[in-house]
């Protein structure tokens, strides 16, 4: 091959079109189809259907570019993820827009989980298993921030991106950058001195971890398990905006929140303050008209005082009226104040009057009940009706037999006298029952 391609391009001076077609032209003869196995590394999928990706050996020495056009990717029976080790069935081709070697992927199955996947599946579980990972552990972000810090590194475009986004969204935010590197070797201690610095620090409220996309390599450095941990351990609320929405690391499921995007990051955590300024507009619209009606209406009450002042004639005059009708009470007072007097007075005494002449014809009557009853029982009026009273000689009744014995004098008394008399026989009655 390398004979004949010696032979046609002697002596000749190529256009660049014409090298890369006869490139082509030497790959589709001489190697027209083939199987390559490798790690898939970089996928994704265009809305016209056709995939395209990387596909690199486990080392991570040699890769090259893959499509796989939409018919073809149309009969997979499973998803291809990132890291995962596959066999491509195809035809290496040259894109002759820019030159590139390229492997057109005719068909593809799954030759088992590349070996970092395999390994970033083995520290997911170990740290699953510490409840790293626990849901409860996620602390809701604040409405609010007053601060917000970002690490990442200072040369890419993610840092304007989520500079960008978060003064569109809240501009009166503060923003902290904590720069650091944020792939390689040194990238997992580099990122845990600068999450480290921004817990010292407490000048932010919350703190955004983020890069841009690339491979399942580029972005290991966050699923390094010192970067986990430093998150888990930050004293402000975390939020991991690593890669694009389908790259997962371990320091998105460690943080408090995971962000598809950094872009998308700044948005979650800086709320949008627009609508909020708005309200605010009309709320100081609303006061400055309650203030400027309150100050006319003030206005008005100094005018109609001004003028009270500048005519005192009608103030004296509306003053000597109040006076004259005090007047007229005060002389008036006394003689209404004498015949209401005179009428409690004759009225009380109407009332006493009345009262007298019940009390008296109340005890008239208790008068002569007693009289009635007194005269009831007057021993004299008994004698009067032919009884007699037995007296003994130191005149006292007698009022049983026993008292007496023959030949013992007695005196009677009647109604109209005295009778001395002796007793002849004493004879006790006889009672029955």
């Amino acid at each position: 091959m390398g004979d004949l391609f010696a032979n046609r391009v002697s002596g000749r001076v190529w256009t660049v079109g014409a090298l890369v077609g006869a490139v082509a032209s030497l790959l589709e003869q001489e190697l027209p189809a083939c199987t390559v196995g490798g790690e898939i590394s970089n996928f994704s999928r265009a809305a016209s259907g056709h995939c395209y990706f990387t596909l690199k050996d486990p080392g991570g020495g040699a890769a090259v570019r893959c499509a796989m056009f939409r018919r073809a990717a149309s009969l997979l029976d499973f998803a291809p993820v990132e890291g995962q080790r596959v066999e491509l069935r195809g035809r290496l081709a040259v894109y002759e827009p820019r030159g590139e070697l390229q492997f057109i992927a005719e068909a593809m199955q799954s030759a088992g989980a590349g070996a970092l996947y395999e390994r970033f599946l083995r520290l997911r579980a170990r740290l699953e298993a510490e409840g790293l990972f626990d849901p409860a552990l996620k602390r809701p972000l604040p409405l609010h921030p007053r601060s917000i810090g970002v690490v990442t590194s200072l040369g890419g475009a993610v840092l304007h991106d989520v500079a960008t986004t978060l003064a569109r969204r809240s501009p009166h935010v503060g923003v902290v950058v904590y720069p650091s590197v944020v792939q390689g070797i040194d990238a997992p201690a580099a990122l845990c001195q600068a999450i480290a610095l921004a817990g010292r620090r407490g000048e932010v409220d919350v703190l955004i971890v983020c890069r841009g996309g690339g491979s399942l390599e580029d972005l290991w450095a966050f699923n390094d398990e010192r970067v986990v941990r430093a998150i888990r351990a930050a004293p402000m609320h975390v939020v991991s905006g690593v890669g694009h929405e389908t790259d997962v690391t371990l320091a998105d499921l460690a943080a408090d929140l995971r962000a598809p995007t950094p872009t998308a990051a700044a948005e979650l955590v800086a709320p949008a303050t627009a609508a909020q300024r708005q309200a605010l507009d009309v709320l100081a619209a609303a006061l400055a008209r309650r203030g400027v009606s309150a100050l006319e209406t003030q206005a008005q009450r100094l005018d109609r005082l001004a003028l009270r002042l500048a005519r005192p004639s009608d103030t004296l005059a509306r003053r000597r009226h109040v006076l004259d009708l005090l007047a007229q009470r005060l002389v008036a007072a006394p003689a209404r104040a004498l015949a209401a007097g005179r009428s409690r007075s004759d009225a009380a005494a109407a009332r006493l009057r009345h009262a007298l002449a019940i009390a008296r014809a109340r005890i008239a009557a208790r008068v002569d009940g007693a009289a009635v009853r007194l005269e009831a029982v007057d021993p004299h009026k008994v004698l009067a009706r032919g009884y007699a009273l037995l007296v003994d000689r130191d005149d006292r009744p007698i009022t049983s037999v026993a008292h007496l014995a023959v030949g013992a004098p007695v005196s009677a008394r009647l109604s109209d006298g005295r009778a001395e008399l002796t007793t002849t026989a004493v004879e006790p009655a006889n009672r029955t029952r």
